[in-house]
């Protein structure tokens, strides 16, 4: 049993979320995480930055490094927006790589 296991959300918005879906992650706590995507299964790395719209107090997208070329050179890095990614979990954040065109080869 939790800690706010038996607390009361007066807030009507909060209220109407499923438990599950109420998961809160520190910016912090998503670089961690490796970025899955769910179409082919592959590891597509960490995430290196986020864009943040501060008017709206939103995550518009995430940023992962570019892959390294050669010894030294790396490709650009990868912008995934933020309405690509599906799940946060605990240890992953699954994304969605469809249209995307630079992770498509």
């Amino acid at each position: 049993m939790g800690l706010f296991d038996g607390m009361k959300i007066e807030n009507e918005e909060y209220s109407q979320m499923e438990e599950e879906d109420f998961l809160l992650h520190s910016l912090n706590a998503l670089r961690t995480m490796e970025v899955i995507d769910i179409k082919t299964g592959s590891k597509m790395g960490y995430i290196k930055d986020f864009v943040i719209d501060i008017s709206e107090s939103k995550v518009i997208s995430i940023i992962l490094p570019g892959t390294a070329k050669g010894w030294f050179s790396k490709e650009e890095d990868l912008e995934i927006p933020w309405s690509k990614v599906k799940k946060a979990g605990i240890e992953v954040i699954l994304v969605d790589s469809t249209d995307i065109d630079k992770f498509n080869l």
